[in-house]
């Protein structure tokens, strides 16, 4: 715009000294540290699903629950005999290209992380899992999958991980519309605190405003410096909000990651999320810049 190019170097607007000033980069401070850790957690959300998605694209799971018995040992063998045939039919089934039954090292291994490192699953009454995958353009019925599959082996359940994980979507939507709700209040609240200011501003300088006007001063020319100092508090407010925030990112995100195997643990951050967080003073220099520059402009049409 050509109302926003680069303004006088000579600034006759006192604007520097003001006892506002402080206040104002605090309230811009805490806007973007708010504003960061709501936005790393939307992108963490929106990452964390798409991890999911992959991992879990075109797989389906079986297990094959062991029926009570006080015998371990028949237990063991009956759930063997009841794998074998679930494996048999799985292999049958059009649109599966790969069966592939958990051994006991892979399943105590998926398990550890909720149970710990002192339980053992050969003491516990735990499933058998078989891993499936299909084809990608597997048309496949689950509805009767399952039942054909009780049919072959009764202990045998399917779990269709879409079901889960449409419910994971549309916590994360509910969650995202609240995280949207967030920010757009902080991009409100700030822009409110600089429209205040600035006006309180022009108040106590309407002489001075008035001068320019006498002397030839456009509106232009006075918001554009209202323009370069509000944008430059924006920046540094934005700045220190981004230093506090960043350790409290991190600090969140080992909480996450300590929660092995769990789906937190799937929440991270890649580079271009990073980059959406630190050019974060650079949009609050923007909105400083953009609401100051009209506030004095519409102003200025009410007080001239």
């Amino acid at each position: 715009m050509a109302d926003l190019q680069t303004i006088s170097r000579k600034n006759e607007l006192p604007l520097k000294g003001e006892n506002t000033s402080l206040f104002l980069q605090i309230i811009i401070s805490i806007a973007i540290f708010i504003f960061a850790i709501t936005l790393s957690g939307v992108l963490s959300m929106n990452s964390m699903i798409s991890n999911w998605n992959k991992s879990i694209l075109g797989s389906i799971t079986v297990q094959i629950i062991p029926i009570p018995d006080s015998n371990k040992e028949k237990v063991q063998t009956q759930l063997l005999a009841y794998e074998e045939k679930a494996v048999e039919f799985l292999k049958s089934v059009n649109g599966i290209i790969k069966v592939t039954p958990l051994n006991d090292e892979q399943l105590d291994n998926l398990l550890r992380p909720w149970l710990g490192d002192d339980v053992s699953i050969s003491d516990l009454p735990a499933p058998r899992i078989i891993d499936v995958k299909l084809a990608k353009d597997a048309n496949i019925d689950f509805d009767q999958l399952r039942e054909d599959l009780s049919q072959a082996s009764p202990q045998a359940s399917l779990d269709n991980h879409k079901i889960w994980l449409n419910k994971l979507i549309a916590l994360t939507d509910g969650l995202n519309l609240i995280a949207t709700t967030i920010l757009t209040l902080v991009i409100a609240i700030t822009s409110g605190a600089i429209f205040y200011t600035t006006q309180m501003s022009m108040g106590l300088h309407k002489d001075i405003i008035e001068i320019l006007h006498i002397i030839g001063a456009k509106d232009t020319y006075i918001a554009q410096q209202y323009a370069k100092r509000m944008g430059f508090l924006g920046l540094i407010g934005g700045i220190f909000g981004l230093i506090f925030a960043i350790p409290a990112i991190f600090f969140i995100g080992n909480l996450a990651n300590s929660i092995k195997g769990g789906i937190i643990s799937e929440a991270t951050l890649g580079i271009n999320d990073w980059l959406y967080i630190l050019i974060l003073p650079l949009f609050s220099m923007s909105i400083s810049m953009m609401t100051a520059y009209y506030t004095v402009k519409n102003t200025l049409k009410k007080m001239l």
